[in-house]
């Protein structure tokens, strides 16, 4: 049957609605949406959702884990207990990120992942595959093991479209290595959105690197040549190129809540892309996890030096911003919901409440504390309310 969604303050494309209305059909798709002036005929149920805010649900297009679980165990009930835990945050589709291993462990991860597609997850819609890396600069790996990092080939890009089986909507290289600039072509000729990340390249580079098809920044800031006032680097591309949309960390550990506040001024909403970039341990205790230490939620190497993700949720992210920029909610959701969506081809079902598009939404309270999340129209987390004494 289809559902009404009645009284909830509503966040459209152009604008709030303050006695919003959802029209979902019986297939999980958003049939209308309007204010109070929306109406509905024939049998439907409806719910009131007085008191309450609805957001279109948060994309996140690179996340290698949460909960314990991570993308690289190349299991299924990895990626559903991803798609559970994140779902509790306020995503509501994502793509699973892999890290920078052998061959073999990267496909065997595409491949689970690919099918996990196929089959769907349990929580956020598994909309597709991240692939960060092999082919990262040595000197800007981050916490990527060095053994691992290596440029391109033709023949390990097809491997790895092949083992992605079709769902690889992103990739993040170094565009500067040997053979990058062809790399980037081959991955654009198959429709993946090639991001610059984990480089040392140039401005002059990154201008070659976007008249290739680079349109999009891993992380920003992170993992590249950083901004100077002689040679601008990545991160200067980042800034000045209008084609280039740039991923941000907003945990106030990866970027200073000040350079945040830059990235908004310079680039505008449109062109920043916010991520968790979280890892397994994100939601779990402080504690040593494997090769990665999480102190007071901050995730590095056990070296102690070396940032290895984050344990950010989107929805955190969006409290981040919202304090780190004074930007008013309506401009700042964009970065978490349509732009991403943009960015990997999901803008046609996916990031805004339109008729058309999944029935991705959250209910949130006055305090953006979420109260449920919702995927293609069906409730995959409710908040517990505490028990009456």
């Amino acid at each position: 049957m289809r559902t009404l969604w009645t009284n909830a303050a509503l966040y459209l494309p152009d604008g709030r609605r303050e006695q919003g209305r959802l029209l979902v059909d019986e297939t999980g798709r958003i049939e209308a949406a309007g204010g109070a002036e929306l109406t509905a005929s024939g049998p439907v149920r409806q719910i009131d959702a007085e008191g309450l805010t609805m957001l279109p649900g948060f994309v996140d297009v690179h996340m290698h884990g949460g909960n314990g679980y991570n993308v690289m165990d190349a299991r299924y009930e990895s990626l559903d207990g991803i798609s559970r835990f994140h779902a509790a945050h306020g995503t509501t589709a994502f793509l699973a990120t892999t890290n920078t291993s052998t061959g073999e462990r990267i496909r065997e991860a595409l491949r689970c992942a690919a099918a996990a597609v196929e089959r769907g997850v349990g929580g956020a819609e598994l909309a597709g595959i991240h692939l960060e890396g092999p082919f990262l600069d040595v000197v800007r790996r981050g916490a990527q093991r060095k053994e691992d990092v290596r440029p391109p080939t033709p023949e390990e890009i097809d491997q790895f479209l092949e083992a992605g089986g079709g769902h690889i909507r992103l990739v993040t290289l170094a565009p500067e290595l040997p053979g990058g600039l062809e790399a980037v072509r081959r991955f654009r000729g198959r429709g993946v959105t090639v991001s610059a990340g984990h480089s040392d390249a140039t401005y002059a580079q990154m201008e070659a690197a976007v008249e290739a098809g680079v349109t999009h920044t891993t992380h920003h800031f992170n993992g590249m040549r950083p901004l100077h006032h002689r040679e601008p680097g990545l991160a200067g591309a980042g800034l000045l190129l209008s084609e280039l949309t740039t991923e941000l960390i907003a945990d106030g550990i990866h970027v200073h809540p000040a350079v945040v506040r830059l990235l908004f001024a310079v680039k505008s909403p449109g062109r920043v892309c916010m991520i968790t970039d979280a890892v397994g341990c994100c939601g779990l205790p402080d504690g040593d996890y494997g090769h990665v230490r999480m102190t007071g939620g901050q995730v590095y190497l056990k070296d102690g030096e070396t940032l290895a993700g984050s344990s950010l949720t989107m929805l955190q992210a969006l409290r981040n911003v919202l304090a780190f920029t004074g930007l008013p909610l309506e401009a700042v959701l964009p970065s978490l919901t349509s732009v991403p969506a943009r960015q990997v081809g999901l803008d046609g079902r996916k990031g805004t409440l339109e008729a058309g598009k999944d029935a991705d939404f959250l209910l949130v309270d006055d305090e953006l504390r979420l109260v449920a999340t919702y995927v293609r129209g069906r409730e995959v987390y409710r908040r517990e309310e505490p028990a009456a004494e």
